[in-house]
């Protein structure tokens, strides 16, 4: 494989990433704004106590919006990456914190699958939890890329 292919993987792989964290953020972070996400949200709130202090604060609905603001916020940063380091290193910053509360939840969460005998069987809840850890890992990659890109100018 010559080097003009692996450079070029690279960039496919580094674009599928990128698209990979950014498409979950906009369709779940549009979803945010629907009754049927305010309704889906309250387990996973009410179930994690480092989360419970979202409904004191903004209310049922107004927790959901907020999520999805922030979100939707995050998605466009991540896509300005591919233009401004700057960018890229907000978006990378909330893209981890944001997938790092997510993964935080599987700690106290009800993730296993009784029926199937519990670990390391998951349930529907633990499936879609667990993708998180991926996207954690892109956006720390898309922040450590950003922050080299600034500095190399630097």
């Amino acid at each position: 494989m010559s080097a003009n292919s692996v450079n070029s993987l690279h960039k496919i792989g580094q674009g599928t990433a990128l698209l990979g964290v950014v498409l979950p953020l906009l369709l779940i972070g549009v979803l945010k704004f629907t009754p049927t996400e305010v309704e889906a949200l309250k387990p996973i709130i009410n179930g994690t106590p480092w989360l419970t202090w979202l409904y004191i604060v903004f209310g049922v609905e107004g927790t959901s919006y907020f999520l999805g603001v922030f979100e939707l916020i995050t998605a466009m940063l991540l896509i300005g990456s591919v233009w401004s380091a700057r960018a890229g290193i907000a978006g990378g910053v909330m893209g981890a914190m944001t997938f790092l509360v997510t993964v935080s939840t599987l700690i106290v969460l009800p993730i296993w699958e009784e029926k199937e005998g519990g670990f390391p069987f998951v349930n529907f809840l633990g499936q879609f939890l667990i993708k998180d850890v991926a996207l954690l890992g892109i956006s720390i990659l898309v922040l450590t890329h950003c922050y080299g890109r600034l500095h190399a100018r630097s």
